[in-house]
């Protein structure tokens, strides 16, 4: 099995700075930023899941949901590459990993 453990320590790490952040920071678009990345994740796993399906949209649950949105779509897309047997694994995940620190940075968490 291929080894994801790069993405889930990166999006755990993104989701624990989420959790401990205060409320205005959250609002000031750390919260908009961790949604806006979930929802790529999402579509990422789905497209190696199911592809040629419909996307669906990961609905806005609220900022305080945020954290626990990445570690879903996340862990989703992880398995997803994990379990695929696609030779570009290795380019996807330091992709997703890139992804997930570039959020990470740009929600100033």
């Amino acid at each position: 099995m291929f080894d994801t453990t790069p993405l889930t320590a990166a999006v755990n790490h993104f989701a624990d700075r989420l959790r401990a952040a205060p409320q205005s920071r959250l609002q000031r678009g750390a919260a908009a930023e961790a949604l806006a990345l979930a929802r790529e994740l999402a579509l990422w796993a789905q497209r190696v899941e199911e592809p040629g399906t419909a996307p669906r949209t990961m609905p806005d649950a609220g900022m305080f949901a945020a954290a626990d949105q990445i570690t879903v779509a996340g862990r989703d897309l992880a398995v997803a590459l994990a379990d695929s047997a696609d030779g570009q694994r290795a380019g996807d995940m330091t992709r997703a990993v890139d992804l997930v620190r570039s959020a990470e940075a740009r929600a100033g968490v």
